[in-house]
């Protein structure tokens, strides 16, 4: 059986629920909780010093395997089917291009030392970069999806991000 298509795009397979089973999880909240998440994590990278390296190490990839996957299903789900609508585009492309940054921010974190002093002043700018990325998604991107989309339709789209996380 092939995956299903939503706004001309194949969707990721996985087990859809029929009416009478457990709510599906919208496209909105599944973002909302990966930001938490990430929020947390990165307080408590923050949180850690040059001395606390296995520690730093630890929780630096955690967040970063999050922080890939959460990418991941945005740029391959989530931001193609809101791109389709003109009213979205624009905050579309301005959230891959915060990715883009962030990305490049990451490559250089990935050849700091973590005991390295230049680690944490690099990691604070990917902390304020993930931050602004997902203060405009919650004020500004969001409001729009609700308006473009049905509820129908981010559960759909929640549902195939769920199944692509699960694939990871």
């Amino acid at each position: 059986m092939s995956p299903p298509v939503m706004f001309g795009r194949r969707l990721a397979s996985g087990p859809v629920r029929t009416q009478g089973e457990e709510s599906r999880m919208d496209a909105i909240t599944l973002l909302k909780e990966d930001q938490q998440k990430a929020k947390t994590l990165m307080t408590e990278v923050a949180a850690t010093t040059e001395r606390g390296v296995k520690t730093r190490e630890q929780k630096w990839t955690k967040l970063l395997k999050g922080l890939t996957i959460h990418e991941n299903i945005e740029e391959e789900i989530f931001y193609p089917a809101l791109a389709q609508h003109p009213k979205a585009k624009d905050i579309v492309l301005e959230a891959l291009e915060e990715h883009h940054l962030v990305d490049d921010i990451v490559e250089q974190l990935k050849d700091t030392p973590f005991d390295d002093e230049h680690w944490a002043a690099k990691f604070k700018l990917t902390k304020e970069n993930v931050e602004h990325h997902i203060e405009e998604e919650e004020t500004e991107m969001f409001k729009i999806s609700r308006q473009v989309f049905t509820t129908d339709e981010l559960e759909e789209l929640g549902a195939s991000m769920e199944a692509s996380k699960a694939g990871r």
